[in-house]
């Protein structure tokens, strides 16, 4: 089967969520490919969203953490203090799966502002749950397509702390767990380097170059000693993907691809 960049950057992403893993989902890409790994490699998985349910099994992806989809599926619904505090605060959170609209190279998130703060070229829809997913996830996995205008030398804000200036960085600032461990895009994989925690390339998605990756990257991207090639996502992926998107457009009465 054929298939789109965007649909490989899902797959891919997907495929990063273990089975039985807790997942604290954001909206969006985050949402999809999360969803997607549910009907397909992790059956097993428990999502949850930032306004309080907990084992959501939505048939189509939520508009909104408000979306009643998700509160209808889940197996219990408690409040959103609890989420935060109890799950995750209380470290029970084995995965945060965020979207961004910038990342840098120590995988820091800006989802506030394009430009400067106070006269904005772009206001964005801000942080929401995401810097606190960010701070204290066992893990996190970030998701987003991949331009030079997205993953920049340096962000317009800081939303999200990822690995903060690299190094030991993260740890210095009292945060626990491992931080981004993985940025899935439409083009690669990428994944912190030891010690650095600078993120490289570990994997190309079949058919992407080097040269792509490095004109889509804002900074000197630097790419692993041995770098795979994402395996090409298989017709239950692509089907399981396709259906969702279809079911989706149809609930909230979209045109096909918009899901």
């Amino acid at each position: 089967m054929t298939y789109t960049t965007n649909e490989m950057m899902t797959v891919a992403a997907a495929r990063r969520l273990k089975n039985g893993s807790v997942c604290f989902v954001g909206i969006g890409l985050p949402s999809k490919a999360a969803n997607l790994a549910r009907l397909t490699s992790s059956p097993d998985v428990v999502l949850i969203y930032e306004s309080g349910p907990i084992g959501a099994k939505p048939s189509v992806l939520p508009l909104s953490i408000g979306d009643g989809e998700l509160a209808e599926t889940a197996d219990t619904v408690v409040p959103t203090g609890e989420i935060f505090r109890y799950w995750l605060q209380g470290g029970r959170i084995d995965v945060g799966f965020l979207g961004a609209a910038q990342v840098d190279r120590f995988g820091n998130i800006n989802t506030t502002v394009v430009g400067d703060y106070f006269s904005p070229k772009v206001r964005l829809p801000g942080a929401g749950g995401a810097p606190e997913i960010a701070g204290s996830a066992k893990s996190v996995l970030i998701i987003l397509k991949q331009s030079a205008r997205s993953f920049v030398d340096k962000l317009d804000f800081i939303t999200s702390v990822g690995h903060g200036e690299g190094g030991d960085s993260r740890k210095r600032l009292g945060l626990p767990g491992a931080g981004p461990v993985g940025i899935i895009t439409d083009l690669c994989i990428m994944e912190p380097e030891a010690g650095s925690h600078e993120f490289v390339v570990t994997a190309l998605h079949p058919g992407v170059t080097r040269e792509q990756v490095i004109a889509a990257t804002g900074w000197a991207i630097r790419f692993a000693d041995n770098v795979a090639t994402t395996a090409e996502p298989t017709e239950v992926e692509l089907t399981a993907l396709r259906d969702l998107e279809a079911r989706t457009a149809a609930a909230h009465g979209q045109a096909p691809g918009e899901a």
